[in-house]
């Protein structure tokens, strides 16, 4: 392999991600020995990032095509919510709540695809004003939670196979899912071309309103399953769940290798990305940094994703004030196509 090869190579995201975490895997074994590189440990980090590890599979699919979704925390603890309260309260039982609660997931995600493809709405109002109904209809549903669910519930995200619990399973099968759908299948490469050029695309015969719409209903689908998992792996629905999942999910999108303009990423990147977040956070637990200083740095991390992700398109050409119009202008399809 000559140098061209191996620079041409760091220029890959998922590259350049992988070879972070290593060396933060070697680095964090050699100042926690007894604490860091043990099974416990690596299996909670994967634990607690298998969830926001799963909506962020259908966050990168979106920012491939250009869009976003901010209503996805919101999704997580609605889809729990309902889910719970038709157990609790009705006595449904447990398959036909789930698929209830799935169900109403991806409706909402319908909703929220319809009105940006058709109405022309911007994703970041849409989802933002869709983010705040959502979180409301959860906590009308769960109040200050729902407990005592049914244990054939709670032994879906409980259950432990070969020493790992079931959400992280679920995460793997996912990931691995959607990379093949994704490399694979015309339907999914599609995402690629509208994000790469929305009106080409278009010219092309690719139904992007369509399109769009169904990227919104797996996103949602997707929070809805995260949501179900995390109150059935906690025992409990909490209204509070997911509360800023969103800008966690889309930081560790952007990370592993997706731009706000679309046209580019991997799914495993977006597992990349949630790893590295979630390295982070158990690095700072085991210094013991703050909880407020967490925040801090999640925020600075977005930052420089967002920055390095600037950088990059200046180097292939496209401008700040470039970057911004097309940004801003996935929200307005028919623009786009004036």
């Amino acid at each position: 392999m000559n140098r061209a090869s191996i620079l041409q190579g760091l220029q890959d995201r998922v590259v350049t991600l992988t070879l972070t975490i290593v060396v933060m895997f070697v680095v964090c074994s050699l100042i926690w020995p007894t604490k860091f590189p043990t099974f416990d440990n690596i299996s909670l980090v994967l634990l607690n990032l298998s969830i926001e590890s799963i909506v962020a599979v259908g966050m990168m699919l979106l920012l491939i095509s250009g869009m976003f979704d901010l209503s996805v925390g919101s999704v997580v603890a609605f889809a729990g919510s309902i889910t719970a309260y038709l157990m609790y309260y009705y006595g449904m039982y447990t398959p036909v709540a789930i698929l209830v609660g799935l169900g109403l997931s991806a409706v909402i995600g319908l909703v929220n695809g319809l009105l940006v493809a058709k109405v022309g709405i911007n994703p970041l109002i849409q989802t933002l004003a869709m983010m705040g109904i959502v979180r409301g209809l959860a906590l009308m549903i769960a109040g200050a939670g729902i407990q005592n669910l049914p244990e054939d519930f709670n032994a879906i995200g409980q259950t432990k196979i070969l020493g790992i619990q079931s959400p992280v399973w679920f995460m793997l099968i996912i990931v691995a899912v959607f990379s093949i759908l994704v490399a694979r299948t015309v339907f999914f490469r599609q995402f690629y071309y509208i994000g790469g050029n929305e009106k080409a695309a278009n010219l092309s015969g690719i139904r992007v309103d369509r399109v769009k719409i169904i990227g919104f209903v797996i996103i949602s689908a997707l929070a809805g399953i995260a949501g179900i998992l995390l109150a059935s792996r906690l025992g409990a629905a909490l209204a509070t769940s997911g509360r800023g999942m969103e800008l966690r999910v889309i930081t560790a999108v952007i990370l592993g290798g997706a731009s706000l303009l679309g046209g580019q990423g991997k799914i495993v990147g977006a597992l990349l990305g949630t790893l590295f977040m979630g390295l982070v956070s158990n690095i700072m637990i085991l210094a013991r940094v703050s909880g407020y200083w967490q925040e801090i740095i999640l925020g600075l991390i977005l930052i420089v994703a967002v920055a390095i992700d600037i950088i990059l398109k200046k180097r292939a050409g496209t401008t700040p004030k470039k970057y911004v119009q097309q940004a801003t202008s996935i929200a307005s399809p028919k623009q786009v196509e004036a």
